[in-house]
């Protein structure tokens, strides 16, 4: 199966390592794509709101800390999230959006957070840059997943035929 180029699709990446960031936009740069940033799930959020244009894929590290002292509020608009819980309300805010979460130890933290293996595509960090590439380009060509979907997979244990981290 031949992949094709970027034509002007939209990432957006996000980890709370700029240095993770730069050197996935400028691969995705590359191939064709244009790349917005954040460093954190709570610029990201912000970045979503108010991006007036489409954001095809969210490319998200799986666990991001808060930076620093944080005080939760139940009425904050952008908190700080990890990657799934990230992913969930981007979906909620562009039902159309394609996911990739990226971790330095995929089985390990899958399995901290509850995420069925299969569900969302996962990159394991860190990744050469025909890695990136050829999982994004396999993404955007399949159909986005929904909000439902990754929130039932997190809150119920597994179904009949269904894998999961051991």
């Amino acid at each position: 199966m031949t992949i094709p180029p970027a034509h002007g699709q939209t990432i957006l990446v996000v980890d709370d390592d700029p240095t993770i960031v730069t050197q996935s936009s400028n691969i995705l740069k590359e191939a064709g794509y244009i790349v917005l940033q954040a460093t954190g799930s709570s610029a990201a959020l912000k970045l979503s709101k108010n991006h007036r244009g489409r954001i095809d894929l969210l490319v998200t590290d799986l666990v991001m800390p808060p930076p620093g002292f944080q005080l939760a509020s139940g009425d904050n608009e952008f908190p700080h999230l990890h990657g799934h819980d990230l992913a969930i309300r981007m979906l909620q805010m562009r039902n159309d959006l394609h996911i990739v979460l990226m971790s330095d130890n995929i089985e390990k933290e899958a399995t901290g957070y509850g995420i069925r293996q299969g569900l969302l595509p996962m990159l394991q960090k860190p990744f050469q840059p025909q890695a990136l590439l050829n999982l994004v380009r396999q993404v955007l060509q399949s159909p986005p997943p929904t909000a439902e979907s990754l929130t039932q997979s997190t809150k119920s244990g597994p179904k009949d035929g269904d894998e999961w981290f051991d």
